[in-house]
């Protein structure tokens, strides 16, 4: 009989919870079965295994990413919009480090379509219609974007700047200057 209370949304968030205490790599099943005190077996009529609640957590993460993400962006445009969807990133690996490790797991392709990535590319192209990007050019500047936001995040959160001057905030906002800059500038490409 499964226990009271459990259900696969509860158990996604409470993994979560855990990948942002104990790292994303190290959440399982067996793992999540202590923190409830449960033997390992009753959390099998929840979750199919420990990629299942991976995928679960990455699900849920990409989701509130997707809504802070949409909460900041309303009414703003170019380079404020810019700014705003680093800083939800930027924030959001801060305060769930786990969770933002979670939201880069690669999906099944029937997850990744049913998932909220499609809502961040979605955010990211708004932003670029600000500085009037047209396809294949849009697209290459989705891929920048999420590049050096990724990046930036994934060296800060593993010390990268911790030793050095200037202060990574000083450096954030340069590299958002430098973004809206070449946005704005974006490069012809040669002829044929």
């Amino acid at each position: 009989m499964a226990r009271v209370g459990l259900t696969p949304e509860r158990l996604a968030r409470a993994g979560a919870e855990l990948a942002d205490e104990i790292g994303f790599g190290a959440v399982t099943v067996s793992e999540l079965a202590r923190r409830f005190d449960v033997k390992v077996a009753s959390l099998y009529s929840h979750v199919r295994n420990s990629q299942d609640l991976r995928t679960r957590i990455a699900l849920l993460a990409l989701e509130e990413m997707a809504d802070r993400g949409a909460a900041a962006l309303a009414g703003r445009a170019g380079k404020d919009a810019l700014a705003a969807l680093g800083n939800v990133y930027r924030d959001y690996a801060r305060a769930h480090p786990g969770r933002y490790a979670a939201a880069q797991l690669r999906l099944d392709p029937e997850a990744a379509a049913a998932s909220a990535g499609g809502r961040h590319a979605q955010m990211t192209r708004a932003i670029l219609r600000g500085y009037d990007l047209t396809e294949p050019d849009q697209t290459h500047a989705v891929r920048l974007l999420g590049s050096v936001f990724h990046g930036y995040v994934s060296l800060e959160s593993a010390g990268g700047f911790s030793h050095s001057a200037p202060d990574a905030q000083e450096s954030w906002d340069r590299i958002l200057d430098a973004l809206d800059a070449l946005l704005r500038n974006w490069p012809v490409p040669p002829p044929g």
